[in-house]
């Protein structure tokens, strides 16, 4: 019986085929230019949170002024739940050195930046460096004419008891920084080398860097670290992570503004999102109730024949909401259709506009989703209304217009 009565909800919407058309159309009127205003929506904020992350130094805070951290407190840093990457780094004096391939071919005062696995600087060429490995950004490899195999050497002049001295460490380098990845002309090393570059500075002893002068370097000194390179796992917490570092006494600087910036703008299409779907849901709505109430009331004879033949009121309700579902399925499935050709020429249009950025119009499969499990939800409850009606009616009334 089942079956007879969902072929025979198909077999009806087709013989109404014009009245289920409109149906159709109403609600293909409210779902494509929804999906359309959402993908737009969905687009723009999902380009400018992707150009954020493209730039990793929208996730670093900045620690301004010098200070005197000890390991265990990077380490506390590192833990910390907002924290992506965060690494020690020494006085700004001692984050600069010269690298010299030949004669010809140096770098005076190259930054030099400890780096380790993870970090988002360096993306995929992240890693755990040895002490004699480096990574040359591409402008250094540029200015040393620098070609795979040659190893050229990091020097650090020092001035001890009025004698002018100049450290040597050969290092060999095993990737270049893309351009876009760092601009400027610096050189990632291993931790230990920065930590290195400041006992020089120092004035202690260094045989790895042939300096045989100064003070003997103590076995338990104590690694002391100037500020951190730090960055936030997403541009979420930058916020959080800037205040906690505030709560720590440290000034800081971030771009917080701009990130800001995006959540107002994402949180003001929310908003007028919203607004423009509840009101076209509620038109959807309004005009769904009328349209099922009056395909119910229109046939009223038809159901209590139906009623008379022997269909139970169970049957009377899934002939109704079969019918509700099949319309459901074919104007989403239109509106899926009519958002693809809509989004399909806004893409078009804004790729020849000179606008800043790039936005598009695009959804997910799971906004699409969401979308088909909302139109259901929104039919099923009008088609229940129409149910309760369909079902009170009494097979006599087939009776009574003999």
């Amino acid at each position: 019986m089942w079956a007879s009565v969902c072929r025979l909800a198909w077999a009806d919407l087709w013989f109404d085929r014009r009245i289920s058309f409109c149906i159709v159309a109403s609600l293909v009127a409210v779902i494509a230019p929804l999906l359309l205003l959402f993908g737009l929506k969905h687009g723009v904020v999902s380009q400018m949170q992707q150009q954020l992350l493209q730039d990793p130094q929208n996730l670093e805070v900045k620690m301004i002024s010098s200070g005197s951290y000890d390991p265990f407190w990077l380490e506390q840093l590192q833990q910390r739940p907002e924290v992506g990457y965060a690494v020690g780094m020494t006085r700004s004096l001692n984050t600069q050195a010269d690298i010299r391939l030949d004669r010809r071919h140096f770098v005076d005062n190259i930054e030099i930046i400890a780096t380790s696995q993870g970090d988002p600087l360096l993306g995929e060429l992240a890693r755990d460096l040895q002490p004699g490995q480096v990574l040359l950004s591409a402008s250094a490899a540029q200015r040393l004419n620098w070609q795979e195999g040659q190893t050229p050497e990091l020097r650090v002049r020092r001035r001890l008891h009025e004698q002018a001295e100049t450290a040597s460490y050969p290092v060999q380098v095993v990737g270049v920084v893309p351009a876009h990845r760092y601009a400027r002309a610096a050189l990632f090393v291993h931790p230990q080398v920065l930590l290195q570059v400041e006992y020089v500075r120092d004035g202690f002893q260094m045989p790895d860097w042939g300096l045989s002068t100064g003070a003997p370097l103590p076995d338990n000194k104590t690694v002391q670290y100037a500020r951190a390179r730090v960055y936030a796992n997403s541009i979420d917490t930058v916020g959080p992570l800037a205040q906690w570092l505030a709560s720590q006494h440290i000034e800081t600087s971030s771009r917080l503004a701009e990130i800001e910036n995006v959540k107002t703008i994402n949180q003001v299409l929310s908003l007028i999102f919203g607004v423009i779907a509840l009101t076209a849901s509620v038109g959807c709505l309004a005009s769904l109730v009328g349209a099922f109430m009056a395909n119910v009331d229109r046939k009223r004879k038809d159901i209590a024949v139906l009623r008379l033949l022997g269909i139970p009121a169970k049957g009377i309700g899934l002939y109704v909401l079969v019918q509700a579902f099949l319309l459901t399925a074919l104007a989403y499935l239109l509106g899926v259709a009519v958002y693809g050709l809509g989004s399909y020429l806004f893409n078009q249009v804004l790729a020849t506009q000179n606008l800043p950025g790039d936005f598009s119009c695009s959804i997910t499969l799971l906004h699409a989703f969401y979308a088909w499990l909302l139109v259901l939800g929104l039919a099923g409850g009008v088609a229940l209304v129409s149910v309760w009606r369909a079902v009170q009616i009494e097979a006599a009334e087939s009776l009574r217009e003999l």
